[in-house]
């Protein structure tokens, strides 16, 4: 029998990205993936939004992903344009990037960080106790671990055996979805239309291909039937009232408007993550993002406690945060889809809510949910940087996210208070105090915060007064455990990491 300390079942973007985040705190990995051979074609979930590739940039990870993927002006609500360029952002697009890229991507990391990939692995049972899970594959063998992750999609096995229920509603319409080459493609890259029996979209993912969506309500059918080019053409041609010249599929797949989400992630030992917590339409593309997001909230907190360093209890602030998010992104998808139909009520209703979107309040408010810039964790106190996620401050020579790298907690100091040394120090070896002078344009109105290793800010010390010491300790406390009786004399660490200030301020 293999020990480990987590093993994570699914090797998606949100298992990879948990196993990334979990290697990062020195937590022994397993990640066990039904599929013997990586994806490698398929666009699947096709997008990264601006949340996404903030948390990827704290990590040291974008680069690598935007020398893969193409930016794009593409936010939009049920087909509805919103534009992003003037949010508060370094990155204020979209990157199409397919969801095989993305994997290999993550792959690739949790391998260097030293994560064990086991592949034509699949889970076929558990028993859990007060130590430990033991894991049951189908060849037979067993994996005793602390923790077992659901990472393993919208059928979850590991969700079915918890005795997880998975309640929401049914689907009312049928999609159908192809990586195809295209004789006589549109002419926009983009384009996507409703028509009398249904909707419609084409996106060009390159030079020689192209994704093509056919969405038909009133008309369910069995996921399960093999979806072929024909059938895709047929839909297509009834839709568009042409096939474009489709051929030489890459991949073919069909979906529908079911909309569920995990009446608890976690089950003692077994927590849930990603599809396997929560599914819905793609619209807006927000799926594989909002799996990523809890990867990284999730993370830290089960490192923490592997660890011994935080109580159990910790994990329970997971659902606290994460189940409402998700919520919220099933009750958008519920409202584009409805918007997607083609009768002339709702062509009426697109047409008043394609006027307000012209309010740059609504359009701002629609893309802060979409890209989930406007998440806000609840957190104790009244501040307004309270549980949301530090903005990317250009320090001068380095800027915040370079300072989650290591996936630590950061105390920044940005006004000088003495007080932090002696504060700080029995959590030395779970945060960085850093002293810093944000530069000019850049200051967020604090001597000091608190940012969790996920990037949220779990503490404020306003410029000008006096700073609550014990609601730090609190909050050191309550996020990074109770002080360590030797923890090291904290030492302030230079914010030393040069960065071409060319780069826009967020």
């Amino acid at each position: 029998m293999t020990d480990t300390q987590v093993v994570i079942a699914g090797a998606g973007p949100t298992g990879l990205m948990l196993a990334c985040e979990l290697r990062l705190a020195g937590v022994d990995v397993l990640v066990l993936e039904r599929l013997a051979e990586p994806r490698t074609v398929e666009s699947r979930a096709g997008a990264l939004h601006i949340r996404t590739m903030e948390t990827l940039d704290q990590r040291g990870l974008l680069d690598r992903f935007l020398e893969r993927g193409r930016p794009r002006q593409g936010v939009h609500f049920s087909g509805l344009p919103l534009d992003v360029s003037d949010m508060r952002t370094r990155h204020p697009y979209v990157l199409l990037i397919t969801q095989s890229e993305v994997e290999r991507l993550l792959e690739e990391r949790a391998a260097e960080l030293g994560a064990r990939l086991g592949r034509g692995a699949e889970v076929a049972g558990f028993t859990q106790d007060d130590e430990g899970v033991t894991v049951e594959l189908a060849d037979g063998s067993r994996v005793r671990a602390g923790y077992l992750v659901g990472c393993d999609g919208g059928r979850s096995t590991v969700r079915r055996l918890a005795g997880i229920g998975f309640p929401g509603t049914p689907a009312t319409m049928t999609a159908l979805l192809g990586d195809v080459e295209l004789a006589d493609p549109p002419a926009d890259d983009i384009f996507q239309e409703r028509r009398e029996h249904g909707s419609f979209s084409v996106l060009s993912f390159g030079p020689d291909w192209y994704r093509v969506l056919t969405n038909e309500f009133d008309h369910v059918a069995d996921r399960d039937e093999p979806v072929t080019l024909e059938t895709l053409r047929e839909a297509l041609i009834k839709i568009a009232g042409t096939d474009y010249g489709m051929h030489s599929p890459r991949w073919l797949s069909r979906h529908g408007d079911a909309a569920r989400q995990a009446a608890r992630y976690r089950e003692g030992r077994v927590l849930l993550a990603g599809d396997a917590a929560h599914i819905h339409f793609p619209a807006g593309g927000q799926g594989l993002n909002t799996g990523v997001q809890d990867a990284v909230n999730l993370g830290w907190k089960l490192a923490a406690v592997v660890h011994g360093r935080s109580p159990d209890l910790l994990l329970d602030t997971y659902q606290a945060e994460r189940h409402p998010v998700a919520a919220r992104v099933l009750q958008n998808t519920r409202a584009q889809t409805a918007l997607w139909r083609v009768d002339d009520h709702t062509t009426a209703l697109r047409e008043v809510l394609g006027d307000l979107i012209g309010i740059d309040e609504v359009r701002l408010r629609l893309a802060g949910m979409i890209t989930a810039t406007d998440v806000r964790y609840p957190m104790e106190g009244t501040d307004d940087l309270l549980g949301r996620r530090i903005p990317d401050l250009d320090l001068g020579l380095s800027r915040v996210h370079e300072l989650l790298h290591r996936a630590r907690a950061v105390l920044l100091d940005l006004g000088g208070l003495p007080p932090l040394d002696a504060v700080v120090t029995g959590w030395a070896d779970r945060v960085d105090l850093v002293r810093a002078r944000p530069a000019e344009g850049s200051d967020p109105g604090a001597d000091a915060v608190l940012i969790r290793p996920d990037g949220h800010v779990a503490w404020v010390a306003r410029a000008g007064e006096r700073p609550d010491l014990d609601a730090l300790r609190t909050a050191l406390t309550t996020w990074l455990g109770p002080a360590g009786p030797h923890g090291a004399q904290a030492r302030p660490q230079p914010a030393s990491t040069r960065y071409d200030s060319s780069g826009t301020t967020a």
